[in-house]
């Protein structure tokens, strides 16, 4: 066992701050090899790059890899154990490898991948880390505050709820993200809902956007992969083996360039309003701005900011839930 490299998987729904807890794990990591591969729902990447400029010269572009040919949990024989076989080649050999997965991916299907003989004597899941949004629990919305619009359209199967309960369930450590935007007796709640979703004994801790220190998130060795008993997907526990995203839908909008910051962000928080859409984050384009804007918005909350270091593609990803009008969106963005 103690030859095998362990690896983190970090799961949790859209906006919980997956990404912000890597980034700021990597930009700690104390000259630690660690390999991150990041899984988008849809067709261009955008948390590899945010997590590539984590400020940490040991973090390398090429430690990042990047796969946004579909849901990891739906992919794990075409991109995922190809991508570990990649790296479990290198010389050194990573230290420690993060599996972010997308935001509607079931952590099961992944956790399982590990057992593939290519990798189980290469590999074990160190644990898994589950990440949920304060306000967003409280709200009972799993996406941040202001989703009401979504309760409407969403079906009696929720699947957003679905996969809330499916991330819990898999946890190992449930990490309580920005409680510093709740008071104690709301986090407390929050720790409650979640240890009710949780398996028993499932360990917790709240975190902030400053992040978590490595000894809280690496070496927790659970070897999660020798123990699913009690990890078992919604579908699973309904008698059900496929799972499919055929609840979500996601596209790419080439945003015009806009007159100024203010337009920008006007404009995507009009669109974040409309019925089904769940996030829309990505690149833009202010005039007369030789930086693009990077752009993150779930739910009402909406982060903008300039970014020069970055040379990536122009455009906004749109999740969203099925019943979501990608005309009226792609309008409501260009005004």
């Amino acid at each position: 066992m103690s030859a095998r490299i362990p690896a983190t998987v970090v799961t949790g729904f859209l906006g919980a701050g997956k990404t912000t807890l890597i980034r700021n794990l990597i930009r700690h990591a104390d000259g630690r090899r660690i390999a991150v591969i990041v899984n988008e729902f849809g067709d261009m990447g955008f948390d590899g790059e945010l997590l590539g400029d984590c400020g940490d010269p040991t973090c390398k572009p090429d430690e990042i890899v990047e796969l946004t040919n579909g849901c990891i949990c739906c992919t794990v024989a075409d991109e995922f154990l190809p991508t570990m076989e990649m790296l479990l080649a290198r010389e050194p050999a990573p230290e420690h490898i993060i599996v972010e997965t997308s935001g509607l991916a079931l952590p099961q299907p992944l956790v399982r991948a590990f057992t593939w003989p290519s990798v189980r004597h290469r590999v074990t899941v160190d644990s898994v880390v589950t990440v949920i949004d304060a306000p967003a629990v409280l709200a009972g919305t799993f996406a941040p505050e202001g989703s009401e619009k979504d309760q409407q359209v969403r079906e009696h199967d929720d699947p957003v709820e679905e996969l809330f309960e499916d991330q819990l369930r898999c946890a190992d450590l449930v990490v309580i993200s920005k409680a510093d935007i709740v008071d104690t007796n709301a986090l407390a709640r929050v720790g409650a809902i979640a240890a009710a979703g949780a398996r028993p004994a499932t360990s917790q801790i709240a975190s902030t956007g400053e992040g978590l220190p490595s000894t809280v998130l690496l070496g927790i060795g659970a070897a999660a992969e020798d123990h699913m008993a009690g990890r078992e997907s919604h579908h699973e526990r309904a008698g059900h083996e496929d799972h499919d995203h055929d609840d979500f839908a996601s596209f790419v909008v080439g945003a015009p360039a806009y007159g100024s910051l203010e337009v920008l962000r006007s404009r995507v928080a009009d669109a974040l309003t409309l019925p089904g859409v769940l996030r829309i984050k990505g690149y833009a384009r202010v005039v007369e701005k030789a930086a693009p804007v990077v752009v993150q918005g779930v739910g009402r909350r909406l982060e903008t900011y300039f970014d020069p270091s970055s040379g990536h593609d122009d455009g906004l990803v749109v999740i969203g839930l099925r019943s979501v009008d990608p005309e009226r969106v792609t309008a409501r963005l260009a005004g």
